[in-house]
C-alpha cells in the first residue's frame, strides 16, 4: 500500500473542491424523480452516476442479501440532498468518506443528506451499506426478486434494482458496473458482462463480474443458484457464457438447444444492425415460475416457460435484438418503448423469413388482418401507449407493422440502411421516437411524419390500400397463419 503525504493547505483545497463556495447560490435538494410522465418517482434529479461497484453476500437458504454499494456520481447542481431508489434496509451511508444522514420516503426513496453540500460539476463517492430479504420486500404489492428453490433472481422491467442495489433508476442514467457476489460453495452467481475472477475461501465462492459499456439499471441482473455453465468464444473472440438451472427438468433440452445458438444468432443480427455493441454475450435460464424473457445486457434472462413447447430460437432473436435496440440505444422516456419492442419483434419477423417460416410481409398481413377495426388492439398507440399498456401486444405487433409499412414506403435499400445506421448513431446513449423518425427521413429523403403518425399515434386501424405503407397489407379476410407465429409470441411479457 502506498501512502501520499498531503499538507493541511492541500486538504483544505481538496475540501473546497467537494463543497459549494460561500458565494454560490444556496444548495438545493435534487428532485425525487427524473420527470418521466409514466413513472414520476423513478430515477432522481441533481446527479449522474458513472459507475456502480457492488460487493454482495447472498445466502440462498434464507434469501438474505447484504452488501456495500459504491456509486461514483457527478453533481449536476449544487446539492444539499439527493435521493436514491432502493427498498432494502440501510445501515449506513457515507458521502466522500463522511457519514451522511439518511431516511426513507415514498415507496422506494432513500433520501441522503451529505455532511457537506456537493458542488455542481464535482464527482462524489457514495457508499451505502445494506441488508434484507428481497423476496419479502414488496413495493406496491409486488417484488421483482424471483425466489427459486436454490437461490434468487433479479430480472424485471421497468424496475428490478430496488431489491438488490441502490441506484438512480431510470434508463437515462447509464453507468459501468463491477458486481462482486459471495455465495456458498457449490452455488453460482451469474451477472452481466465478463467474469473477471472466481475465488473460494472458507466455504464461500466470490464471483466478480464487470460490465464496461454504459448500462441502464433495469438491465443489470443477478442470478444465484445451482447452474450448469457453458463457455465458448465467437468467431471474433468475444466470450459467450450461458447458464442453465440444474433443475429445469423437461425444459432443459429445449432451453439448451435454443440459448446455445446465441452466438450464431448474434452473428446473423450483425448483418442487419451492425457490429455487436458489447464485450460479451450469452443467456441464462433459471428455474423461475415467470412467463417472460428480458434483455438483461449481454446476458438475457429466459423463463423455462419460453421453451415449454420445444426449442425456441425466436425468443433468443428477440432478446439479442434488444442488445442494439433497447440496451445500447436506450429510451429517453418509458413512452418510447416502441424503440425497444417494435424492433425486437421485427427482428423475429426477419428471422422467420430467413428460416422459411413466414416472411415479414406475411406476418404483417396476418397481424393486420387478425384484428378487426373495432378491436381494442388498435386503441393502443405504440408511440405512446401509456404505462398500463407499455407491454401490450400492440406495442410489439403494431409496432412491427409500422416498420413493415416503412419498408414498403422507402424500399429495402433505405430501410435496411436505417436499421443498421440508427444503433450506430446513438450507440451507448438514449433516444426517442422522434429521433428515429428524423433519422429515417434523412436516410430516405422522404417525408415520413404521416406514416409514423398513422401507425404509432392514431387510435384506429390504418386503412388497407391507403397511403402510409398499408397498401400491400391484407385487406380482406385473414390469411393463413405463418408457421412462426406461435413461437414468436412467447417473447411477450407483462410488467409483473
Amino acid at each position: 500500500m502506498r501512502h501520499r503525504l498531503i499538507v493541511p493547505g492541500a486538504i483544505a483545497a481538496a475540501s473546497l473542491l467537494l463543497t459549494v463556495p460561500a458565494s454560490a447560490a444556496e444548495p438545493t435538494p435534487g428532485a425525487p424523480g427524473v420527470g418521466d410522465p409514466y413513472y414520476p418517482d423513478y430515477g432522481n434529479g441533481g446527479y449522474d452516476v458513472s459507475h456502480y461497484d457492488l460487493r454482495l453476500t447472498y445466502q440462498p437458504k434464507t434469501d438474505k442479501l447484504s452488501g456495500t454499494a459504491t456509486l461514483l456520481a457527478t453533481a449536476e447542481q449544487d446539492l444539499s440532498r439527493f435521493n436514491l431508489d432502493f427498498a432494502l434496509d440501510v445501515s449506513e451511508v457515507r458521502v466522500n468518506g463522511k457519514k451522511a444522514r439518511f431516511k426513507t420516503s415514498g415507496a422506494h426513496e432513500l433520501e441522503v443528506t451529505p455532511a457537506e453540500p456537493l458542488a455542481e460539476g464535482r464527482q462524489a463517492t457514495v457508499v451505502v451499506r445494506y441488508h434484507g430479504v428481497p423476496s419479502k420486500v414488496k413495493v406496491d404489492d409486488y417484488t421483482s426478486w424471483h425466489r427459486t428453490k436454490d437461490g434468487g433472481v433479479a430480472a424485471n422491467e421497468p424496475e428490478a434494482a430496488w431489491w438488490w442495489f441502490p441506484s438512480n433508476d431510470h434508463p437515462t442514467d447509464k453507468a459501468s458496473y463491477d458486481i462482486s457476489v459471495a455465495v456458498p460453495d457449490g452455488t453460482q452467481a451469474i451477472s452481466n458482462g465478463t467474469l473477471q475472477s472466481q475465488r473460494s475461501r472458507a466455504g464461500w465462492t466470490r464471483y466478480n463480474w464487470r460490465s464496461r459499456a454504459p448500462q441502464a439499471t433495469y438491465l443489470a441482473t443477478l442470478a444465484v443458484g445451482k447452474f450448469d455453465i457453458t463457455t465458448a468464444k465467437t468467431d471474433s473472440g468475444l466470450p459467450v457464457i450461458n447458464a442453465y438451472s440444474k433443475d429445469l427438468g423437461e425444459h432443459e433440452g429445449a432451453a439448451r438447444a435454443s440459448v446455445e445458438r446465441t452466438a450464431e444468432i448474434t452473428d446473423w443480427l450483425e448483418g442487419y444492425f451492425g457490429r455487436y455493441p458489447f464485450e460479451a454475450l450469452g443467456g441464462y435460464v433459471p428455474n423461475t415460475d415467470t412467463t417472460y424473457a428480458l434483455e438483461t445486457q449481454t446476458r438475457p434472462f429466459y423463463s423455462p416457460d419460453d421453451f415449454a413447447d420445444g426449442s425456441n430460437t425466436s425468443v433468443v432473436v428477440h432478446e439479442m435484438a434488444h442488445q442494439w435496440y433497447g440496451d445500447s440505444v436506450s429510451v429517453k422516456g418509458w413512452k418510447d418503448i416502441w424503440i425497444n419492442e417494435g424492433f425486437a419483434r421485427y427482428a423475429q419477423w426477419l428471422w422467420s423469413e430467413d428460416q422459411g417460416e413466414g416472411t415479414a410481409q406475411e406476418l404483417a398481413d396476418y397481424a393486420y388482418a387478425s384484428h378487426p377495426a373495432d378491436d381494442p388492439f388498435w386503441k393502443v398507440k405504440p408511440g405512446d401507449p401509456g404505462p398500463e399498456n407499455q407491454f401490450h401486444r400492440a406495442v410489439y405487433d403494431r409496432g412491427a407493422m409500422a416498420l413493415q409499412a416503412l419498408r414498403n414506403e422507402i424500399g429495402d435499400k433505405d430501410f435496411f440502411a436505417v436499421l443498421k445506421g440508427w444503433p450506430q448513431k446513438y450507440q451507448g446513449g438514449n433516444a426517442e421516437v422522434r429521433d428515429f423518425v428524423a433519422y429515417a427521413e434523412k436516410v430516405s429523403g422522404e417525408p415520413l411524419s404521416e406514416l409514423f403518425d398513422t401507425w404509432l399515434y392514431q387510435p384506429s386501424k390504418p386503412a388497407a390500400g391507403a397511403d402510409a405503407g398499408a397498401a400491400s397489407f391484407a385487406a380482406k379476410g385473414t390469411p393463413e397463419r405463418p408457421r412462426s407465429w406461435k413461437q414468436i409470441h412467447t417473447a411477450d411479457h407483462p410488467r409483473h
